[in-house]
């Protein structure tokens, strides 16, 4: 057994502290850990499911239960009318993964090797979606400033709808409710297309899979993996609704912002799995693998996740959310997802790309610090 599966024992104390109402920050930092063994547990499920079926599925699988915690976690901020909280955590999950997520995984796995290759049209592929999906995400923005208004501001207790829409007035406010709902539902098909393209039409580009691949120990029977995978994801879940459940007091205690919170804080563990596995398989030199996942999870974020959250909180939230993103995530987004797709042009990686990917992703989180 792995040593990181020891730290399980957090799993259960994490959640015996939240029913004791412990402190805020205890539980944070117990609920923070027990994410890791989950995340270790999915890691290795989806690499066994990516040694049978390539690392086109193998990806796919990782990210849809890689990105259930963000959405979990966002239909309860829903709730409680958390509006902005929730975009951060959209916008910090799309960030974490292009930049954080790939760059450690360009860091790793070509520390001790000249350079990695992986399959650029698949990549492209990817990154062209999001590039896309940027696009459907800021014009909501470039609307309510065209007609007038403001974007969102930073908000400490995540300002609802009427503080999204700027204080254009109620006609606009109608409008960015119609073209969010519309946005939503284009979004969401456009990520089916996208699913028949990468396993069915060109599943050859995204599952360069040999039937005489070997895995390190054997490989796991697909009825195993897939349980295992599953019951990492609820796992995985229920912790972080523990650890952002915590959160807001914790970070009072602490003394850092809530809008730092959701952008930085959250999407780092909400997209533990991710980190994990996608480090993990670089490291053995599967940058296919790698980069499906890293780039994959955020088109997903943009284009399944986010507009998903839309149409819930016209059904679930107090008001109806418009895809209305705060200067600093828009400058954000659009810079990571145009790095993205320059450095997974050519099929290379190196370590000192990994770098730049991370440093990057290191000084927006200074800005938003500060912000």
């Amino acid at each position: 057994m792995r040593p990181v599966y020891f730290l399980g024992i957090f799993i259960p104390l994490a959640v015996g502290l939240e029913l004791a109402e412990a402190s805020p920050v205890i539980v944070f930092f117990a609920a923070a850990l027990g994410v890791i063994p989950t995340a270790a547990l999915m890691g290795e499920s989806t690499e066994h499911l990516a040694a049978r079926s390539g690392p086109g599925i193998g990806g796919l699988l990782n990210v849809t239960f890689g990105n259930a915690p963000e959405l979990i976690i966002a239909f309860f901020a829903l709730e409680k009318g958390l509006q902005e909280v929730v975009k951060a955590s959209i916008a910090g999950s799309i960030l974490g993964n292009v930049l954080l997520v790939l760059g450690a995984s360009m860091l790793v796995g070509g520390w001790n090797r000249e350079k990695q290759t992986f399959n650029s049209t698949a990549a492209m592929a990817q990154s062209g979606m999001l590039l896309l999906a940027l696009l459907a995400l800021i014009l909501p923005a470039l609307f309510e400033l065209i007609n007038g208004g403001g974007l969102p501001p930073v908000s400490e207790e995540g300002a609802g709808f009427a503080e999204s829409c700027g204080g254009i007035g109620s006609a606009n406010c109608s409008d960015l409710k119609t073209m969010s709902f519309i946005v939503a539902i284009i979004l969401i098909g456009s990520y089916a297309a996208g699913l028949l393209f990468s396993l069915k039409t060109h599943r050859s580009l995204f599952n360069p899979y040999s039937e005489d691949e070997e895995h390190e120990g054997g490989t796991w029977t697909t009825k195993r993996a897939l349980i295992s995978l599953a019951v990492a994801g609820v796992l995985v879940g229920l912790m972080s609704e523990v650890l952002v459940g915590s959160i807001e007091e914790a970070s009072k205690d602490i003394g850092i912002s809530q809008f730092f919170v959701g952008i930085f804080i959250v999407a780092i563990v909400g997209n533990a799995a991710e980190h994990w596995v996608a480090v993990l398989v670089a490291a053995k030199n599967k940058m296919d693998l790698a980069v499906n996942i890293a780039i994959g999870s955020s088109a997903q974020i943009a284009l399944f996740v986010a507009p998903v959250l839309v149409l819930l909180s016209f059904v679930f939230g107090p008001e109806p959310m418009p895809l209305v993103f705060n200067g600093y995530e828009l400058g954000a987004m659009i810079f990571a997802v145009l790095i993205a797709n320059f450095l997974t042009q050519d099929g290379e990686s190196n370590w000192f790309e990994g770098l730049q990917l991370i440093a990057v992703y290191a000084v927006m989180g200074v800005v938003f610090y500060f912000a």
